[in-house]
């Protein structure tokens, strides 16, 4: 067994480091694995594998979900939140630092992508806070944790292909993130405030908050957001609709909103459609490649192998759990969230769940772990984005982002010390 599982591992990191794709890197080693080692016509196993494994219903959620973001990005929608948050949040300490963690909170609840999340709020904020006088780095690496948000708050992509994946309710997993993401963002929020009472020097020292604007006419700048989260979210926790439907209803709430800004363009409707396709194109094809993968690895028994290894350790399922968090957040060095979920799901899930967690609980454990690999470098997707936003060199980011990633352990901590935070809305 650990000859083959060698061999696919040194395969797998090989066809990585060449550059090549993600999802035809794991293609290519479930196929060359089963080509040299079994007698088998491996052909057509993956065309009938190919076809199962993007015929589920639930992966039509994916698309819509995406193309909600995509044209939520190209409206005017990030503009409001200086304009809507200010009056409530000018007394905390940090000021307008806070726009940041509740600008994701609330995009992430709109759009379900990490990345959409990051660069959306970044395109308003870092400038508006730096012509401020806010500290870089605080603003920074405030933007990269709570952009992460957008992986565990509902409606979240990453907990669409987990659900998928390890055949748990998806509006259970939804319900399931929204506690422990309100908790990141209240912890984040904490954190800021603190660190500006400490250290008053990382804010302006004279207010530039008011602007003689009411709470009310702010709180106006705000409904386009809250109509979305009202529709998408309120649908699926009242049980109205499911979550391809709520997709459905996010996209029809997106096109309203662009339309009554008066950002719908022909031009960014065609570039949110064609944002769409490149990104659901890339997630189908490492789904392909990771579906393929774990079959070949089970077919293998490596997973089975590793199962009884670790078991046979006799680890408690606290420490297993430690041992889980440090191999993700390695992993986080060098791969993306995705594509971790992705490759690991098969092995890891039987350990956590023979271990006593629910199906439930590591699904949120596992995205918080994902959130962290977003702001770890080299590869960590959000210090991209920032530093297409700002200039700033990766290593810069990463280490303004530091305090944030450890926010995310300590909540990993938490969770784990009291699991029945995650189900006590279920």
């Amino acid at each position: 067994m650990m000859p083959v599982s060698a061999f696919i591992a040194t395969l797998l990191f090989f066809l990585l480091a060449t550059g090549l794709w993600v999802g035809l890197a794991l293609l290519g080693t479930a196929v060359i694995s089963l080509e040299f080692t079994r007698d088998m016509n491996v052909s057509a196993f993956l065309a009938g594998d190919i076809w199962r494994s993007l015929n589920a219903a639930e992966l039509a959620a994916l698309p819509l979900f995406i193309w909600m973001g995509e044209i939520l990005f190209r409206t005017k929608i990030s503009n409001a939140f200086f304009e809507g948050l200010s009056p409530f949040i000018k007394r905390l300490p940090g000021q307008h630092l806070h726009v940041n963690i509740l600008g994701c909170t609330l995009f992430a609840a709109a759009s379900g992508s990490s990345a959409a999340t990051t660069a959306t709020i970044g395109r308003i904020t870092l400038d508006e806070l730096e012509q401020r006088g806010y500290d870089k780095d605080l603003a920074m690496g405030s933007l990269c944790g709570a952009g992460t948000l957008g992986f565990l708050i509902p409606p979240s992509i990453i907990l669409i292909l987990y659900g998928i994946l390890a055949d748990v309710s998806i509006i259970d997993l939804f319900i399931a993130g929204v506690l422990p993401g309100l908790m990141l963002s209240a912890a984040a929020m904490a954190y800021i405030a603190v660190r500006t009472s400490i250290n008053p020097k990382l804010i302006p020292q004279a207010n530039m908050a008011s602007n003689g604007v009411s709470k009310r006419q702010s709180a106006q700048a705000l409904l386009p957001v809250i109509f979305l989260i009202t529709l998408v979210i309120g649908g699926m926790y009242g049980g109205f609709v499911g979550p391809t439907e709520a997709a459905t209803l996010g996209v029809t709430g997106a096109f309203i909103i662009a339309a009554t800004q008066k950002s719908l363009s022909w031009d960014a409707f065609y570039e949110a459609l064609r944002g769409t396709v490149k990104t659901t194109s890339m997630i189908g094809l490492i789904l392909i490649g990771a579906f393929f993968l774990s079959k070949a690895v089970a077919i293998f028994g490596i997973a089975q192998s590793i199962a009884e290894s670790i078991g046979g350790l006799g680890l408690n399922p606290f420490a297993l759990i430690a041992l889980l968090f440090l191999f993700y957040v390695i992993l986080g060095m060098v791969l993306d969230g995705l594509s971790i979920i992705l490759m690991t799901l098969p092995i890891a899930l039987p350990l956590a769940l023979d271990a006593g967690f629910s199906a439930i609980w590591f699904g949120i454990f596992l995205v918080i772990t994902v959130e962290m690999s977003q702001i770890t470098p080299p590869v960590g997707f959000n210090l991209f984005i920032v530093r297409d936003l700002t200039g700033e060199p990766i290593s810069r980011i990463a280490r303004a982002s530091l305090p944030f990633f450890l926010l995310m352990a300590g909540l990993l901590f938490f969770i784990t010390l009291f699991p029945d935070i995650v189900s006590v809305f279920l």
